[in-house]
């Protein structure tokens, strides 16, 4: 008798997995695959196979885990089942914040009190199929369907292997992905395994408020959070222009960088949202009259298919048009402060460069062992930001090194960084999306849309694509955390070039305190089209089978 095939019992499930509060970085994260291999240890396929399920390193006591469920020793046709079990913190639900991973009880008390939610929530509370709570949506649901379809797969439903894979740490950096990588190559060793497709089962995103459509999507939207340090002039507050304030600077460039509509990237119908300011840190900790010499700025940079090097042109051609703004803005300033004073005007010219021209400037100057040593002192620093504040004391310990070459802007990247992927190219994919799709509208009369990108940021990004090395290279040479506590495996990126789908649920609100699971079209009807999904893309897989063959998938 199947464990997770009814609505009840997937519901069960999913309310069990959220009760588990697996924010990143706490120690129930830490716990939670644990959960998951028992859960599947009761399945007697495991009892025969025990050792093809393990649990994976993925750094600071995160582990990952994988469950291989093998149609016959033969057979090397393979779909990987992704997910991700850390959710975000759930301070946001204010006084309902006990309550956040009791979807039951969270999902009662907002039905008694619908007067609480925003209108759109308080219609769904109302409608009795929504389930809310921090996880239902992102992503403990498309984790529960992905159980299920492992315990079809052990009786024998699918005419290939299901691999699960669900991993830690997708909502900060990813570490959990990119420790699979190399996992899934080693795991594809051992057992023979060809990798079919990489099937993720994240909840859709609505393209408008009230929209509860499913969507399929064959790829992920990127991201990357570039940075630049403004270096200037210390001076006396006296003697204004006799130096150049960084926090000037810096907001000058955030003029030009916020919501700039030059980066807007259109692919199809997927447009990118424009950039936007995520950090801002003047350098100057302390109170004096000496004006701030040191400021920095990072954005949130979303791409499609723009290529790094092109993306770098634009910043860099961003940061030279701030600082001639900043060159003619002062001129003028300074030739009006003339008028009261006898003041000489100076002449003032702004650098920009990247940060890989200022560390090989830095060790050319002044030796790789110093450079070494003040990257080391750096990376001691541990700031709110994380990451982000230990990139920034990196960049600012080789500029105040070389402050000669002051002033200046350098460009820079942080972690994390996601690249685009997508394989609305693929023939193969875009049939398995196509006849999803009809079978959808004939089956249940429902539109699922097809987009070729998903808009929240997931795992699928460190699935490879092709000429995706020369691009990391360039990223790695700009980044200064690079393999000091951050890295990307892009040599064995380069070996797991596999296509990509996303097919998940309907849900609303991820990341916010009315988080929801469309429930009815989560265990009932995406329990009838991810197995057709399955069914579709080991049938379409199969050259061997001719086109005249039925479908595989059928009613």
């Amino acid at each position: 008798m199947m464990q997770w095939a009814s609505k009840e019992q997937l519901t069960d499930l999913l309310c069990e997995m959220v009760q588990i509060p697996s924010i990143s970085g706490s120690e129930a994260e830490k716990i939670f695959p644990t959960f998951v291999e028992q859960k599947l240890r009761t399945l007697p396929y495991f009892s025969k196979h025990p050792e093809q399920i393990e649990l994976h390193d993925a750094g600071s006591g995160m582990r990952l885990l994988s469950a291989l469920v093998r149609n016959k020793p033969e057979v090397r046709e393979t779909i990987v089942l992704l997910s991700h079990f850390d959710v975000v913190d759930t301070s946001d639900y204010g006084d309902f914040q006990q309550f956040a991973f009791d979807p039951r009880r969270l999902t009662e008390l907002f039905r008694s009190q619908p007067e609480v939610l925003p209108p759109e929530a308080r219609h769904d509370a109302e409608n009795g199929e929504w389930l809310f709570g921090r996880g239902v949506m992102d992503m403990k649901s498309g984790l529960a369907l992905q159980m299920a379809m492992l315990e079809r797969a052990s009786a024998g439903e699918f005419a290939g292997n299901l691999l699960l894979v669900t991993v830690p740490d997708e909502e900060v950096g990813s570490a959990g992905m990119r420790a699979a990588v190399p996992a899934l190559l080693a795991l594809a060793e051992r057992y023979g395994l060809d990798y079919v497709t990489v099937l993720n089962s994240e909840p859709g995103f609505p393209k408008y408020a009230g929209d509860h459509s499913n969507y399929i999507y064959k790829g992920t939207i990127g991201k990357m959070l570039p940075g630049f340090l403004c270096y200037g002039k210390e001076t006396h507050v006296g003697e204004a222009l006799a130096g150049l304030n960084a926090n000037y600077m810096v907001s000058r460039l955030i003029s030009e960088m916020e919501l700039n509509t030059s980066y807007i990237e259109k692919v199809e119908t997927d447009i990118t949202p424009p950039p936007t300011n995520l950090l801002l840190r003047s350098l100057k900790n302390d109170y004096s009259v000496q004006t701030p010499y040191r400021a920095a700025a990072m954005f949130n940079l979303l791409m499609l298919e723009r290529t790094l090097e092109e993306t770098i042109e634009s910043l860099l051609a961003t940061a030279n048009q701030a600082a001639r703004h900043i060159e003619a803005d002062y001129a003028v300033k300074a030739r009006a402060c003339a008028d009261y004073a006898m003041i000489s005007i100076p002449d003032l010219h702004i650098k920009v460069l990247t940060y890989e021209e200022l560390h090989q400037y830095a060790v050319a100057t002044y030796g790789q062992e110093r450079v070494e040593a003040l990257a080391g002192k750096a990376l001691k620093v541990s700031g709110p930001a994380g990451d982000r504040d230990t990139t920034i004391a990196i960049v600012d310990e080789l500029a105040l090194l070389c402050k000669e070459l002051g002033p200046m802007i350098v460009l820079f990247f942080s972690p994390p960084y996601y690249p685009a992927v997508s394989s609305r190219h693929d023939p193969f994919i875009q049939k398995v999306a196509d006849e999803l799709a009809d079978y959808a509208a004939q089956r249940y009369g429902m539109k699922i849309g097809q987009e070729n990108f998903h808009r929240g940021i997931c795992d699928l990004s460190y699935v490879g694509t092709a000429g995706q090395s020369a691009a990391l290279q360039l990223l790695a040479q700009n980044m200064p955390m690079w393999e000091k506590g951050y890295s990307i495996p892009f040599k064995e990126l380069e070996q797991f070039i596999v296509p990509v789908l996303n097919v998940g649920p309907v849900g609303l609100d991820a990341h916010k305190w009315t988080e929801r699971l469309d429930v009815h079209n989560a265990f009932v009807v995406m329990m009838d089209l991810l197995p057709a999904c399955i069914h579709t893309l080991f049938h379409k897989h199969n050259a061997a089978i001719p086109e005249s063959e039925p479908a595989a998938i059928q009613e």
